[in-house]
C-alpha cells in the first residue's frame, strides 16, 4: 500500500479507537431458554412477532417449540423462513412486508448468522423506511432505534446475537457488505445449548472456527482495549478446549454451552475491535460464490496469519502462550506453532486450504472489494491494497502450488 494511503487509514483507526469510550456499545441480556420469552414479550406488551428463520431450522423443528410456546401464551408469530446463506436484499425486503403487514412488534432472529443478520437487516429497514440497505453501508448509517431484537443462535460461531454488524449480499449485484450500527446489536440474547445439538459435525467445526477467527483478529489488530483483549482471551481458550469435544460428540452439552459462550465473547471483542483481511477475503468470496462464511474464515485464516509476519509475531506469540498451544521460549516459535495449531485444527476436522469455486478472471473484483471493505476501517497490523490481496486470492485458488 502506498505510504499516503496507509497514513490515512492508521489516523482514521486511531481516530475511533480513540473514541471508542464514548461510544454506545452495550451487550444483549442474555436469556438462558427460549420459553423465557413469552413472559418477556407480554411484560412489555408486544402481541406480535417476527420469527427469521431457514428452511433448515423450520425442517429439524428447531424453532417450533417456541412458535407453540408463544401461541400458546397469546403471542402471535410470524415466520419468515426463507433465509439463505449469506443473506441477501430480497430475503430482507420479504421479510420486512410481512413485518409490516402483521403489524409486528419485535424480532426474532432464530439460526445462524445469516438468519440473525436478515432480522438485524429488517431492524434497520423499519427504522429507516426511506434508506436502502445499500445506503447504510459501512458504520454508523443507521441511526435511529430499531424494534425489539432477540437474537437465538443455533450454531456457536458467528457472535451476531451480540455485534451491531450485519452482512448483507446485494441480490443484483452480489455484492456483500457490512452495515455497522449501534442500534443493531440485539436487545437480548437466547444462549440455549440444546438448540444446537443437531448442529452436524462440519458445520459444529466451521462455525467454531468461525469464532475462533473472530477472537484472533480481534486481539491481533491495532483497536484493542483490555476488555475486547480479555474476552478474545477467554474465547480462544475455550475454543481450544471445547470445539473438538463439540465436533466428535454432538450430546455434550457442557462442550455445547461452551462454545456458544466462546462465539458470544468472541463478538463481543470483534465488535469493538473490529476483524480484519480474513474476514474481507471471506466476505468476498461469500458475495460471489455463496461460500458459507465460517468455511471461508477456516479457510484463511493460517495463510493470512503468515501473511502478517513480524507485525503479528508478538501477540500471536501471546495467543499461543494462554491457550497452551507452545511453550517455545522463542516468541517467534510461539507465534509459529500458533498457527500450526489452527493448521492441525483445520486438518483434523477435514478443512481444506483451496476454494475450487474461485476463477481467475474475478481475482481483481474480489481482492478490490476486500480492499473496499477493510480499507480504512479495520485496524489490522499490516495495512494491503488491492494489488497485494490479489496474491491470496491466488494462493486460495484450487490447483495452485505453493508453500
Amino acid at each position: 500500500m502506498n505510504p499516503v494511503r496507509k497514513i490515512y487509514c492508521r489516523i482514521y483507526q486511531n481516530v475511533l479507537h480513540l473514541a471508542l469510550p464514548f461510544l454506545p456499545y452495550r451487550k444483549p441480556e442474555i436469556l438462558p431458554s427460549i420459553f423465557s420469552l413469552a413472559d418477556l414479550f407480554l411484560s412489555k406488551d408486544i402481541q406480535s412477532v417476527l420469527l427469521i428463520t431457514d428452511k433448515s431450522i423450520r425442517s429439524f423443528g428447531l424453532s417450533q417449540p417456541l412458535e407453540a410456546d408463544l401461541k400458546e401464551k397469546g403471542i402471535q408469530c410470524i415466520v419468515y423462513d426463507d433465509t439463505v446463506p449469506n443473506p441477501t436484499s430480497e430475503n430482507v425486503e420479504e421479510a420486512r412486508k410481512l413485518y409490516i403487514q402483521n403489524h409486528c412488534q419485535a424480532l426474532i432472529g432464530f439460526g445462524g448468522g445469516s438468519s440473525i443478520d436478515c432480522a438485524k437487516a429488517v431492524g434497520a429497514r423499519i427504522a429507516r423506511p426511506k434508506k436502502s440497505l445499500a445506503k447504510m453501508e459501512g458504520i454508523l448509517k443507521v441511526l435511529k432505534k430499531i424494534p425489539p431484537l432477540v437474537a437465538i443462535p443455533t450454531t456457536a460461531g458467528t457472535g451476531s446475537e451480540t455485534t451491531l454488524a450485519a452482512v448483507i449480499v446485494d441480490s443484483k449485484t452480489r455484492h456483500k457488505y457490512p452495515i455497522n450500527d449501534f442500534p443493531l446489536i440485539p436487545r437480548y440474547a437466547v444462549l440455549d445449548p440444546y438448540l444446537t445439538k443437531t448442529l452436524p459435525p462440519s458445520l459444529t467445526a466451521t462455525t467454531g472456527m468461525d469464532a475462533l477467527t473472530h477472537a484472533v483478529e480481534a486481539y491481533i489488530g491495532n483497536s484493542t482495549t483490555k476488555e475486547t483483549r480479555e474476552d478474545a482471551v477467554k474465547a480462544i481458550q475455550l475454543i481450544f478446549m471445547n470445539l473438538a469435544k463439540a465436533v466428535n460428540d454432538g450430546n455434550d452439552l457442557d462442550a455445547r454451552k461452551n462454545m456458544l459462550e466462546a462465539a458470544f465473547l468472541a463478538g463481543n471483542a470483534f465488535s469493538q475491535s473490529y476483524v480484519g483481511y480474513v474476514h474481507a477475503i471471506a466476505h468476498s468470496l461469500g458475495g460471489q460464490y455463496n461460500i458459507p462464511h465460517g468455511f471461508a474464515n477456516a479457510v484463511i485464516l493460517p495463510m493470512i496469519l503468515e501473511a502478517y509476519g513480524s507485525s503479528a509475531t508478538k501477540k500471536l506469540a501471546q495467543l499461543a502462550s494462554v491457550s497452551g498451544t507452545s511453550h517455545a521460549l522463542d516468541e517467534k516459535q510461539r507465534a509459529k506453532d500458533f498457527i500450526e495449531a489452527i493448521k492441525t485444527m483445520k486438518k483434523t476436522f477435514g478443512i481444506p486450504d483451496t476454494f475450487s469455486q474461485i476463477k481467475e478472471e474475478d481475482i481483481p473484483a474480489l481482492a478490490k472489494q476486500a480492499d473496499h471493505e477493510a480499507n480504512p476501517l479495520y485496524p489490522v497490523p499490516m495495512e494491503m491494497d488491492t494489488r497485494e490481496l490479489e496474491t491470496y486470492y491466488h494462493q486460495l485458488m484450487e490447483g495452485h502450488h505453493g508453500s
